[in-house]
């Protein structure tokens, strides 16, 4: 394609710039199908800016003036880089004004005025009894971001985003939150907490926000949606102990020692017995308490020579300070395994400190979840307090200096709710299919009078309960056995009695030589009593366990059994809603068909040819985590025209890796897999792609795209047509119903969520690429999410509307549950697959008993045994 060629004669497939495929354009003005109209009002805030202002961005390098005595150069923390640059700033304010500029906390300034360029030495001192440091502070100018460029890409005369202006002006929509709220990430909350928001355990709710620029159709838009974090309180390590750990007494301390340890390791405090900005960092407590503890003391002059000093007199001879708790043990504060010993009690835990949701305790995690899932309503007056608070994007006066402005009324825009597909379930008595409308309101169906389209027999199955010695958390095998075949019958899935019911203690779990015997055991039993395979088996639980993680891997890599876990305490309820949910994921794992569309999927009603749809997700290490594998998943399915079979292939990758290494390998696999199940190869395949930013949509383009179309052109007179499409849900866009009737929900006075089905493909979206949001599942608590569906490549043409009704039929395929689920089902199946890799990742390390090991990125590991190979073993 060449540059100069006029927007309406572009082709609807991607175009070339500069030798690399573009993202599509919009091949129409969105689309007309609807059952009906809706108005809805989007966070996202216009933004108005000057175009003929440039904005400087230079370079920052900050550096000591003196090195250590090792030669090598230290990371400066990003608090004392911030306390760098103002001090600088706030020294020389008519050369360096201080609201005229943006720092981004580590290498980068944006400035609306010229700034002096070159080295300057400043010089601070973190603390009034600290020597006074000097750094080298160099600025260098490195480009001048033309705002007019930004206009140029909104209008369509640019192709190619211009990146660095967004993420300066990020950056300066940024700079306020910074200076007066606490950064987590891209969110921000603020530094004081009310006692409404304590979560006990010394640790409080925060209500923050997270924001950005983006790109619309109506120009340049501030998206900014609330948050909430859980945060340690920033008050005394003593106070914060006397509420988060269980029995610490301050005349009893030895007796929950090592839970202080754990609680306080990592965690920054500030000192109070002398005036101090820097922050430290506890490594550990003093082994003796604070009464015997002493150090050697030397004369920094060298006059006279060393002693050795008690903390105790330490303290009240440099600092007129008695220290009142000589029994508790002291804060190493220390660094590079030099101790520094503080006395607890002068010592403040930092703001801003997060504490993980996981590890709260059942009251707490119930109150931060309902913070957190606020209903639509509230969630829009937040967003609008934030966006007009003093203190969020908006507030002071730096985007005004940048020439910046921000309406402060949400964008208002005109959706559609589309029509759900008619579904295909069977008789319940005669085996006919009988075709079925969905609720009209929540989109939800039932099995009552009705079965599974098709039911596999399962004629071969054993049930390992673990819980079998536990005392109040034991199946009743008795009791489920025979109700769980009943349910299983009602849906058309014929279930003969188990072959075997072993008995095992959750013991088990925490042996994997045991675990293994255990089920090898199983196997081998029914294998001697029938000749065949088991077709599943049943594993009871009384509680969950991460030997689960072995279990899982072993059955599906080693032996070859599908495997259905489930717990103790709701099996014995045998609720039908629980039995029937067991019942759909047992049956899809062993290859029958729960639900189906009644009419062929859009765009491809009236070919003869067969469609593949493939879904691919990489799942990273937490944070924390330095140095396990990320997981690939690539999932594709088996059947046409039902579409609702799928095939995993799963991959580990470098750490944090977000380019899918093997992706053209893996999706040729299951390409091959087709041909074999079908006797035909896919003529028309739509890839779906999750995870991954705009900043990545070039990676996945020119690079994971151009590895799938180079792996098939291997085979010989082989050319399927290719659409490849991101699905985003971490992004901040969210949709508000102005009219009640617009909210989805039997009682629309209690539900104030959009529709299901709502599209919106104008206003906020793509200034000309292919993009819409849609969603797709009814959201019975707080506000739903939207899933952002952006075509990145399309030799099929897609229409606006062919791809919105495509998508959202497909979300009613999803085989565990009786409701379109909120995102398209070959990415969720993908995110399946890529969290089971984490599983296989974990058990890995359990059987080798240590951390990241060479066969934890061992691809070998990770390989599905041949008779899973096909199955859905990962819903």
């Amino acid at each position: 394609m060449e540059r100069s060629r006029p927007l309406d004669s572009l082709p609807p497939t991607s175009s070339k710039c500069m030798d690399k495929v573009l993202p599509v354009r919009r091949p129409d003005k969105g689309g007309t199908s609807a059952v009906r109209s809706t108005i809805v009002r989007v966070n996202h805030f216009p933004v108005k800016f000057n175009s003929e202002k440039i904005i400087l961005h230079y370079d920052v390098d900050v550096k000591p003036e003196l090195l250590p005595k090792h030669g090598r150069s230290v990371k400066i923390p990003k608090s004392i880089l911030f306390m760098i640059k103002e001090k600088l700033f706030s020294d020389d304010p008519s050369r360096f004004p201080l609201s005229r500029t943006a720092f981004d906390g580590e290498k980068n300034i944006f400035s609306v005025v010229a700034l002096p360029t070159g080295k300057f030495k400043v010089e601070f001192s973190e603390s009034e009894d600290m020597k006074i440091r000097s750094y080298i502070f160099t600025i260098k100018l490195v480009n001048q971001l033309e705002l007019r460029k930004l206009v140029d890409y909104l209008s369509g005369k640019l192709l190619s985003i211009p990146r660095e202006i967004l993420q300066g002006m990020d950056v300066v929509m940024k700079e306020n939150p910074a200076r007066h709220m606490i950064s987590v990430g891209r969110s921000f909350y603020p530094v004081k907490f009310s006692e409404n928001d304590d979560l006990g355990q010394g640790i409080v709710s925060s209500r923050g926000f997270l924001h950005s620029l983006k790109p619309t159709a109506q120009g340049l838009t501030l998206c900014l949606d609330y948050s909430v974090l859980a945060f340690r309180k920033p008050i005394p390590v003593i106070d914060f102990l006397e509420e988060h750990v269980k029995g610490f007494r301050l005349n009893d301390f030895r007796r929950v020692g090592k839970e202080v340890e754990v609680a306080l390791k990592g965690l920054k405090v500030r000192v109070n017995h002398r005036l101090c900005k820097q922050k430290y960092t506890i490594s550990g407590l003093s082994s003796e308490n604070t009464r015997y503890l002493s150090f050697i003391a030397e004369d920094p002059e060298g006059k006279s020579s060393s002693k050795k000093v008690g903390i105790i007199d330490y303290f009240r001879e440099k600092y007129g300070k008695d220290i009142k708790y000589k029994d508790l043990p002291c804060l190493d504060v220390g660094k590079n395994n030099r101790k520094n010993y503080v006395p607890m009690e002068f010592c403040m835990l930092v703001e801003g400190q997060r504490f993980l949701k996981e590890k709260l305790d059942n009251p707490g995690a119930r109150k931060l979840k309902d913070m957190s899932l606020v209903l639509p309503r509230v969630r829009e007056n937040n967003i609008c307090e934030l966006v007009r608070s003093r203190t969020g994007p908006c507030g002071g006066d730096v985007i005004n200096n940048f020439g910046i402005e921000v309406n402060m009324r949400m964008t208002t825009v005109a959706g559609r709710v589309i029509m759900a597909p008619e579904l295909k379930l069977g008789g319940a008595h005669n085996g006919r299919m009988s075709k079925i409308t969905v609720d009209r309101n929540k989109c939800h169906w039932n099995f009552v009078g009705k079965s599974v389209v098709e039911g596999k027999h399962i004629r071969r199955w054993a049930v390992l309960d673990f819980s079998a010695y536990e005392d109040s958390k034991r199946l009743r095998p008795n009791e489920f056995i025979p109700k769980f075949i009943r349910r299983c019958a009602g849906l058309g899935i014929i279930m003969d009695e188990p072959l075997l019911y072993q008995s095992a203690g959750m013991n088990a779990f925490s042996n994997v030589d045991m675990l293994r015997e255990l089920l090898l055991g199983v196997v081998d039993r029914v294998y001697k009593s029938t000749r065949n395979q088991l077709q599943i088996l049943l594993c009871v639980m009384a509680m969950k366990d991460p030997g689960y993680n072995y279990l899982k891997w072993f059955c599906e890599t080693n032996i070859g059994i599908v495997t259905q876990c489930c717990l103790a305490f709701p099996a014995n309820k045998a609720n039908d809603q629980y039995l029937a949910n067991l019942a759909l994921k047992m049956n899809a794992k062993l290859g029958g068909s729960n639900v189906e569309l009644i009419e062929r999927l859009p765009r491809f009603e009236n070919d003869d040819g067969h469609v593949m749809f493939i879904g691919a997700d990489v799942n990273h290490p937490g944070a924390w985590d330095s140095g396990s594998p990320s997981i690939a998943a690539v999932v594709a399915s088996v059947n046409w025209p039902a579409a609702n079979r799928y095939a995993a292939r799963v991959r580990p990758q470098f750490h944090r890796s977000e380019k899918i290494l093997n992706f053209g390998d893996m999706c040729l696999e299951l390409i091959e897999t087709y041909a074999r199940v079908n006797r035909a190869k896919p003529e028309k395949i739509v890839v779906f792609r999750d995870g991954v930013s705009e900043g990545q949509f070039d990676m996945v383009l020119n690079e994971e795209l151009a590895d799938l179309k180079e792996a098939i052109q291997r085979g010989r007179s082989y050319n399927p047509t290719i659409t490849l499409i991101v699905t985003q849900k971490r992004h901040q866009t969210r949709l508000f119903p102005e009219n009640k009737r617009d909210r989805g929900g039997e009682d629309r006075n209690l539900s104030q969520n959009v529709s299901p089905g709502t599209v919106v493909d104008t206003i906020v979206v793509h200034p000309f690429e292919f993009d819409f949001y849609l969603c797709s599942h009814y959201g019975g608590i707080g506000t739903s999410k939207p899933t952002h569906y952006h075509v990145l490549y399309d030799e099929h043409r897609f229409t606006s509307d062919q791809l919105q009704k495509l998508i959202y039929n497909l979300c009613f395929t999803f085989v565990r549950c009786t409701k379109p689920v909120s995102l398209v089902p070959p990415v969720y199946y993908a995110d399946l697959a890529a969290y089971r890799g984490r599983l296989y990742h974990d058990a890995l390390e359990l059987e080798r008993s240590g951390p990241t090991s060479a066969a934890t990125f061992d691809e070998r590991s990770y390989r599905l045994h041949g008779d899973l190979e096909n199955t859905m073993f990962f819903v």
